[in-house]
């Protein structure tokens, strides 16, 4: 049965909703906070930033390769189902993280938790799109998507407050104990996801991924994520080192720098999200582009600075970041059909894994440091690359609305089915 596609959401929606964000939150936490306990690392195990950003793009990559294998079978299981296995294996992973103590255990660590993290954001997007109608579809993806402003607002301050209490393992012993409470909720309450398992008439598992990663529309469409990974992913990593030893920042002030660019996330998502599902979400996704594309090469030029101008170019940047991520993954959502959905965003998930993780290894190999505590060189470099990869974005990403626009004239002509979304009451 179909939900209402206008109207409020319903009490269970909201539910979903809640339960997806904060899923996201601890998957996101887990990530994020790799790049603030940077210069921490660095220091602690004598690593290189070469080998940091291996550690970073070992949980990238894995989490891209799972990703691909999940996509053969993404459509044929109950997604609730899905979603508890993978989310049990995410947590597993980060307690092995907590456990690590040297730099090998530590990599193997991350590639463990990134083969079951990085395929949680593709089944909560294949949630999302079977319970949402495409005309809530912005803002139920702002709200999702908060889980990357609540984890800098929230988790990762505190994450680093307790790694420098205690040591930088503590972290993810944090994230690990409340994914538990996170996990047994879904275990709980959330309804089992099948509507999806009656559209299923490939013979077979493979049959179905060759079928979706055969179809031109959908390529473009990874393309397009793809390259968006890569500018997004390509300042993350020394994004905290650079702060600390180019601008002056030091671990108490990039707690308060880190918390508020999370505020103001927190802040405009939901005004995005509403305006996307208002206005055309390719423009948006254009304008927040150029905005990002400004902010980045002057925030990569700039030597020690005063702390509030710091925070007023994080600002700006994470303005930039949110805006176009929320439309883009709105268009995106609109391009597989129904019996497609699963392992389109899987293989779109793992696309962007192992975009980041390639970003990650590039920065790494951009950046360089003389000595532990030195200013890192060569990171007004990546963001010129971030600026030339943006411009190609625009380019794939105005394709992908394009084939948007197709299907939604289509359905609205009754040329193609409507899609069945799950009774969400």
């Amino acid at each position: 049965m179909k939900t209402e596609e206008s109207g409020a959401l319903t009490g269970y929606q909201k539910f979903v909703i809640f339960i997806l964000a904060i899923t996201q939150f601890t998957v996101i936490l887990d990530f994020m906070v790799m790049s603030p306990l940077g210069d921490m690392l660095m220091k602690s195990l004598s690593l290189k930033p070469s080998a940091f950003g291996v550690a970073v793009s070992g949980y990238a990559i894995s989490a891209g390769i799972s990703g691909l294998l999940t996509a053969a079978f993404a459509d044929k299981f109950d997604r609730k189902k899905l979603l508890l296995f993978f989310y049990c294996g995410f947590i597993i992973g980060t307690i092995f993280c907590g456990m690590a103590h040297s730099y090998v255990a530590l990599v193997a660590a991350r590639i463990i938790t990134g083969l079951f993290g990085g395929v949680i954001g593709s089944i909560s997007m294949a949630i999302i799109t079977d319970v949402f109608p495409m005309q809530k579809r912005g803002q139920v993806m702002s709200f999702i998507q908060m889980g990357f402003g609540a984890s800098q607002v929230l988790g990762v301050p505190i994450g680093i407050y307790i790694a420098t209490l205690w040591q930088w393992e503590a972290p993810f012993w944090m994230v690990a104990g409340l994914s538990v409470l996170i996990a047994v909720t879904i275990a709980m309450y959330l309804k089992p996801i099948t509507a999806h398992l009656a559209l299923q008439h490939d013979r077979s598992v493979f049959s179905h991924l060759i079928k979706t990663l055969s179809n031109s529309n959908y390529r473009i469409a990874f393309t397009s994520t793809a390259l968006l990974s890569i500018g997004g992913f390509m300042m993350m990593p020394f994004g905290s080192t650079f702060a600390v030893n180019n601008l002056g920042v030091n671990y108490k002030q990039l707690t308060m720098l880190l918390m508020v660019s999370g505020i103001s996330s927190l802040v405009v998502m939901p005004f995005i999200g509403k305006l996307s599902d208002k206005i055309d979400k390719f423009k948006i996704f254009v304008a927040a582009s150029i905005w990002m594309m400004i902010t980045c090469l002057l925030y990569t030029n700039l030597g020690v600075t005063p702390l509030p101008l710091i925070m007023v170019f994080n600002i700006a940047m994470m303005i930039g970041v949110m805006s176009r991520m929320i439309p883009s993954s709105a268009l995106t959502s609109a391009i597989p059909d129904a019996a497609d959905r699963g392992a389109f965003m899987s293989i779109n998930s793992s696309l962007q894994q192992i975009a980041g993780g390639i970003a990650a290894i590039a920065a790494g190999k951009i950046v360089v440091q003389a000595h532990k505590g030195a200013p890192i060189q060569h990171y007004d470099v990546v963001g010129y690359v971030i600026v030339v990869i943006s411009i190609i974005s625009i380019g794939l990403m105005w394709r992908v609305n394009n084939l948007a626009k197709k299907r939604a004239q289509l359905k609205k002509d009754a040329i193609m089915p409507e899609e069945p979304l799950i009774e969400a009451v």
